[in-house]
């Protein structure tokens, strides 16, 4: 029979892996007010589908289609807060899409270390969690340099993917889990004759290498979530700057200010 700290792992580690970020991350509290859609040749502020704002080739502007025209110094303001948008929209989704990398990769090691590479039971994790990988991308990315973004909180880059995808990903969690005991079943496997004291050796050597996989495994993730959190706090930094332009903007255009899209605080997990 398997013994409860051998249980314990196949449970409790699968479910706090994906969290376990959480513990080391610098949270950047962001809104936007309004979703954005990034084009080669034009950015598109959207409110219900409708385009609100346009701006054509970073100096173009039109506000509900009409075109206003620019001084100098607007134009100027235009193309910083042009260019701030293209390069942190991408940042955003590369970050949500990364925290959850960091889940996915530990489990299917996991899933690896136990059942073996290249395994039936690895390969298929493997293959469910490109899919949503993909999926997650495309959910952004639509093609090559055009991204959209829905008008969102974002108090944590991972909550930008729960709900589409949360429920399939707990389906795979509870899949691994099964794989694992199914080789917690197969390493305990003896023939008749043999002796009791053979089984209990097998199911403490199994768990030494359960509990030496899961001590490798947290030290990867916390290692590669502090690294995303120090991608995270120098991103909070450029969007802070970027929501500075837009207020300028807002200054120099008094027609846009009915249209902020950027809200941000910066703190810190307790």
């Amino acid at each position: 029979m398997v013994n409860t700290s051998t249980l314990k792992y196949c449970s409790l580690l699968f479910f706090t892996l994906p969290l376990s970020q959480q513990a080391y991350a610098q949270q950047c509290s962001i809104h936007l007010n309004y979703g954005v859609i990034i084009a080669p040749k034009h950015i598109r502020i959207v409110d219900q589908g409708i385009t609100q704002v346009q701006i054509n080739n970073s100096e173009q502007l039109f506000i509900k289609g009409r075109e206003i025209s620019l001084s100098i110094e607007q134009q100027q303001l235009l193309r910083s807060f042009s260019s701030g948008i293209r390069q942190q929209v991408p940042e955003i989704i590369a970050m949500a899409i990364e925290g959850v990398d960091i889940a996915l990769k530990a489990i299917n090691k996991m899933i690896a270390g136990l059942t073996g590479e290249n395994s039936a039971a690895q390969q298929k994790v493997q293959a469910k969690f490109d899919e949503i990988k993909w999926r997650i991308r495309a959910r952004f990315n639509q093609s090559a340099n055009n991204y959209y973004i829905a008008p969102q909180d974002l108090n944590d880059f991972d909550e930008m993917l729960t709900g589409e995808f949360e429920q399939e990903i707990e389906a795979m969690i509870s899949i691994s889990i099964g794989s694992i005991l199914a080789a917690v079943g197969q390493s305990v496997l003896v023939d008749r004759n043999s002796s009791e004291y053979g089984s209990e050796t097998r199911i403490t050597t199994f768990d030494k290498r359960l509990t030496s996989l899961s001590a490798g495994l947290d030290l990867g993730v916390t290692i590669r979530a502090q690294a995303l959190d120090k991608k995270v706090a120098i991103f909070c930094q450029k969007l802070s700057q970027l929501d500075e332009i837009e207020t300028q903007l807002h200054q120099a255009i008094p027609a846009l200010k009915a249209y902020n899209l950027i809200e941000i605080s910066t703190k810190l997990n307790s």
